[in-house]
């Protein structure tokens, strides 16, 4: 039976656990740290890169999908075609007691710095004329090429990775002699000079996005976005995510470019928030930077001789929000009985993360039973042959029982001890992280059980 936490508790418990076991460190932490920048550690990496190779997989290992990587600074022209000079900006106030920066829309959801107003909803400071009027404030990082900082030289670091996708059509389209539908995929950096930063790695200005931009005939549009809206459901779910922690939000107000929109939430320690949106974007982005960069993009059907500007179905999930959401659905705490040296019974809280196999960022831990009669050899001998195919840690420190609970925390789903009877049959111990139950395997088949388990 799972123990259960405040979602304050569970939150902080998660942001211990990412720093103790090497998943999530505050940026330049050494320094004090910097506001809403994070690194990942080792732990942290080799699962951020299994979800993002699971999601390439699922999305570009089709025949109707192409893979790119494009720039992350582009022509600035591109972000006025997208609106993104104009329209990319949030309401911002100023408390004029501790200075602080807020959303003017989300002032019921921050706290107020004032004093004497600790912890004080800022919608109660701003109720009673303690900031300033709101103004608009654009998310997008501004920066110079060249080694002059003039207006001419000004672009912006891309606050998304769609609009790289949208300038290639042509480019991929003809490259790869694509049909529609097709889609175009990426995942890569994009920067939001965010007014206020919150809950660990929810909102941060340095992020990561998986994105796949689907072109279809306008006719068909509805029939894609149902079919897309399934399909990334369903990744998640494949993934493990625990169904009633998942749920579609439908937009009742809509974008400008958008036809439907409909985001999926994860229900995070702090309540539900958007992991990833699936939208109907129809042919805004394509007629923008037709009508910005002068270049037709078009699609000419050769049985209908139709010629159109497609619509778009986007698919826009976070890298960084999907980690963080898988992060929280690992995380359990159970209790369990232990017998003690004198027959009687105790109990511990057991700290797990139950990732799936596949974005488990250790697949297994080898350990020797005890440091004698050759079993570190042999331990090391499996490691070094796992190695070759998986990402294994080798640990013959400390009692069996506390090296379980060590590779517990990190979420690796296998455990192999190598013992006495190994010495004998050269079969090994694995223990299964979720049920805790054991079973003997021989060690040369080893590499074949765990690509069993972890494909």
């Amino acid at each position: 039976m799972s123990n259960k936490n405040t979602k304050s508790d569970t939150t902080e418990k998660i942001v211990s656990l990412s720093k103790r076991r090497g998943f999530i460190f505050q940026s330049s932490e050494i320094y004090g740290g910097l506001n809403g920048c994070y690194d990942y550690g080792p732990l942290g990496v080799e699962l951020l890169r299994n979800i993002k190779e699971s999601w390439w997989r699922e999305m570009t290992y089709r025949e109707n999908v192409e893979g790119i990587d494009s720039s992350i600074l582009m022509h600035p022209r591109v972000w006025e075609a997208s609106g993104h000079v104009e329209h990319f900006s949030d309401p911002m106030v100023d408390c004029k007691e501790c200075k602080g920066r807020f959303r003017a829309d989300q002032l019921d959801e921050s706290d107020c710095g004032n004093k004497g107003f600790k912890g004080r909803k800022a919608v109660k400071c701003f109720e009673e004329g303690k900031f300033t009027e709101a103004r608009n404030f654009n998310l997008m990082f501004k920066t110079h090429i060249g080694p002059l900082e003039e207006s001419s030289s000004a672009v912006y670091l891309r606050p998304e990775t769609a609009q790289g996708i949208y300038v290639n059509f042509n480019n991929v389209r003809e490259s790869s002699r694509q049909k529609i539908p097709f889609g175009i995929a990426q995942i890569g950096k994009a920067f939001r000079n965010e007014i206020n930063t919150k809950n660990f790695l929810f909102r941060t200005r340095e992020f990561e996005q998986m994105e796949m931009q689907f072109f279809v005939n306008p006719e068909e549009d509805s029939k894609w976005f149902d079919y897309w809206k399934e399909q990334r459901y369903n990744w998640f779910i494949n993934y493990g995510m625990d169904k009633d922690k998942i749920k579609f939000h439908e937009h009742e107000k809509l974008a400008h470019y958008a036809k439907a929109a409909v985001d999926i939430e994860f229900e995070f320690p702090f309540g539900w928030g958007e992991i990833e949106g699936i939208h109907n974007r129809t042919d805004f982005d394509l007629k923008r930077h037709t009508e910005f960069s002068g270049k037709k993009i078009e699609y000419f059907d050769d049985q209908t001789k139709e010629r159109f500007t497609p619509f778009v179905i986007e698919t826009s999930a976070g890298a960084s929000r999907s980690f963080f959401a898988f992060l929280c659905n690992a995380y359990d705490e159970e209790e369990i009985k232990k017998e003690n040296s004198d027959g009687s019974v105790s109990s511990e809280t057991r700290t797990v993360l139950r990732f799936h196999p596949s974005l488990a960022p250790v697949k297994a831990g080898i350990f020797p039973l005890v440091n004698r009669d050759g079993m570190q050899d042999i331990a090391h001998s499996i490691t070094d042959d796992l190695r070759k195919t998986f990402n294994v840690f080798y640990d013959d420190s400390g009692a069996v029982g506390r090296r379980y609970r060590r590779q517990d925390e990190c979420g690796t789903p296998f455990c192999i001890t190598v013992d006495s009877e190994t010495l004998t049959d050269n079969s090994v111990t694995v223990r299964h992280r979720d049920s805790m139950e054991q079973e003997r395997i021989q060690k040369d088949r080893l590499k074949e059980y765990l690509k069993s388990k972890t494909d």
